[in-house]
């Protein structure tokens, strides 16, 4: 993938640091009042190639691990988290720095897994704030149809990347995309700009054909070679579509994937009948995720959870579209592991806090009980962990376990928005935003820093979406 050319404003691992070692950095500082109208000094960063980062006393850290912290959430204050070769070292109070370490200074600052996106649609950034007024159905007729036949690489690459960096610098640091775009240089240069963006993702692909050769060249030769890239297999469960459906399930177990199927997001497809497809074609089960599934019977409830079947709840999307409310409050204590999803195109945002506060609220307006599943660990379990056991990851990312890969984000709460300090916890889901994430690490190597993605010309990023929508609207 061609690379750009960073901006000035713009953070660069490139920039060499001078005895990080012994002396501290903090990662955002004020400005002196004098200098507002300046633009901002870079941010120092690893010196390319240091992958040993110690963040030194952060007020709060959400390890998702109780094993090593205290309450469900393993929370433990005023400690150090070390990072080395990508994953996580070490957790605890006054940690030893290592020799060479990169050090800076989280003093104020919490910090916590990165989250885990199980439901997106990352080109329909194109057609963000698009037909309001549709609900799912009108919105497939209006919007995705007539745009979807439009794409080419360039324009593809443009959508995905400002997509993928949106989602990023909100602090998701995994991210699942549900696709159905089948030319193979459409997919070529699908996920050649989300593997440039540095997140780490699993590309769902829907094959078109009933047969899985598509699909294994998908696998084999664009995402295997992407260290941080996984693959699963999509569908459209439907009684109509049922030998399709099976071809899927068939391609997913010979490729040793997940299978990932849109399911009852809308009454009306009751008629046809996925959960039944899904159970006659053996696909029920922990291999099995399912997106939505806003309409399910209390049968198909107890199926779900009988079989370990993972679910993706979109509850921003969901109300967008006027689809309904998923039955949350009866499947979380079930032990149904449900995560949390943006959706694309109909959430308009990659606001992953404004996606918990909604997924808590939802509830608590369908039930008018306070006291209702999901609670606020609850919600910040399903951002983290609880993703990443939806999407068979638990064992490398959502915990800040020592030996995972090192997902983790940095949250400023000394902002308007989140001060003052009351329940950080609580707040961290009611009051926060994408502003108040400071750094995000994606296997140890920071994406965002000082509040500003790292070696990314954002007005360019931008510039160059605007451009090929435009193409893409004249064109049509």
């Amino acid at each position: 993938m061609r690379s750009f050319p960073t901006a000035p404003s713009a953070l660069s691992r490139r920039h060499l640091l001078a005895g990080l070692a012994a002396v501290p950095l903090v990662l955002g500082s004020a400005q002196r009042p004098d200098l507002v109208d300046q633009p901002a000094p870079p941010v120092a960063v690893p010196v390319q190639g240091s992958r040993t980062v110690l963040l030194r006393r952060a007020s709060l850290v959400l390890t998702m691990d109780p094993g090593i912290g205290s309450g469900p959430l393993g929370a433990i204050e005023n400690a150090d988290v070390l990072m080395r070769g990508g994953a996580i070292a070490a957790v605890g109070a006054a940690l030893a720095t290592p020799p060479g370490a990169w050090v800076t200074d989280a003093a104020g600052k919490v910090v916590m897994p990165g989250f885990v996106d199980t439901h997106n649609h990352l080109w329909q950034a194109m057609i963000r704030g698009g037909c309001t007024d549709r609900d799912l159905f009108g919105w497939f007729q209006a919007c995705t149809g007539p745009q979807r036949g439009r794409l080419t690489p360039e324009a593809l690459r443009s959508f995905v990347r400002l997509a993928a960096l949106d989602a990023v610098q909100s602090g998701v640091t995994t991210v699942v995309d549900w696709v159905d775009i089948f030319s193979y240089d459409l997919v070529e240069s699908y996920v050649r700009a989300l593997a440039g963006t540095g997140v780490r993702f699993t590309y769902a692909m829907y094959p078109p054909e009933p047969d899985g050769a598509l699909a294994a060249t998908v696998k084999k030769e664009l995402i295997d070679p992407e260290p941080l890239g996984a693959f699963q297999i999509a569908t459209h469960a439907a009684r109509s579509a049922e030998s399709h459906n099976r071809a899927h399930w068939e391609t997913a177990q010979d490729l040793g994937v997940m299978l990932n199927s849109h399911v009852l997001e809308r009454p009306e497809q009751r008629a046809d009948d996925p959960i039944g497809v899904l159970s006659d074609i053996g696909a029920l089960g922990p291999r099995l995720l399912i997106n939505h599934a806003i309409h399910l019977t209390d049968a198909e409830v107890a199926a779900v959870a009988a079989h370990d079947v993972r679910l993706a709840h979109c509850p921003l999307s969901n109300m967008r579209l006027a689809s309904g409310v998923m039955r949350l409050a009866d499947l979380g204590p079930r032990g149904v592991k449900v995560g949390l999803g943006l959706d694309g195109g109909t959430n308009d945002t990659s606001d992953f806090h404004a996606l918990m506060k909604t997924a808590i609220g939802l509830q608590r307006a369908r039930t008018t009980e306070a006291t209702v599943f999901p609670q606020v660990h609850d919600v910040l379990r399903m951002a983290t962990l609880g993703g990443a056991e939806v999407l068979g990851l638990a064992d490398r990312v959502g915990s800040l376990t020592p030996g995972k890969r090192a997902d983790l984000l940095v949250i400023d709460p000394a902002a308007l928005n989140f001060a003052p300090r009351f329940d950080w916890i609580g707040q961290l889901v009611f009051n926060a935003r994408p502003e108040n994430i400071e750094a995000v690490f994606v296997d140890g190597r920071p994406l965002k820093l000082g509040g500003r993605l790292v070696d990314v010309d954002t007005d360019r990023v931008v510039r160059e979406a605007e451009a090929a929508a435009t193409r893409l609207r004249t064109a049509g």
